[in-house]
């Protein structure tokens, strides 16, 4: 995808965290992607830097906004997105993981809420 990126956080040597933003073009906004910190490395600040990365490369790239959408359950990732700026926009109920089967055994185990979030950058 043009307009993409994709970031590794490393800590002594060692991969610590990743993020990804990936462009759209239709509606000039970068999704924010794959965000993960290793476990042990969680409460230092890592994942704060990534978003910044992601929302420095959204004002770089002269994107409108930056929007992200989560199956997060614990709060401390909503209150991260919502350290970086951003605002909780809804929910999808009943969110379908991609390459989930659709099966009765995955729609009873996997009832997951799909948390959506947007952050203007800048006015169109």
């Amino acid at each position: 995808f043009t307009g993409s990126c994709f970031w590794v956080a490393v800590l002594d040597g060692n991969v610590v965290g990743i993020v990804a933003a990936r462009g759209n073009e239709e509606d000039n906004v970068v999704e924010l992607r794959r965000m993960s910190v290793d476990f042990e490395q969680r409460g230092k600040g890592i994942a704060k830097a990534l978003g910044r990365k992601v929302l420095e490369f959204a004002m770089l790239s002269n994107y409108s906004a930056v929007v992200l959408g989560t199956t997060a359950v614990k709060p401390a990732a909503h209150k991260l997105y919502e350290s970086l700026g951003f605002r909780y926009v809804g929910i999808t109920e009943h969110y379908v993981l991609p390459g989930m089967s659709h099966s009765f055994l995955e729609k009873m185990f996997f009832q997951l809420r799909y948390h959506r979030y947007r952050l203007l950058v800048r006015e169109e």
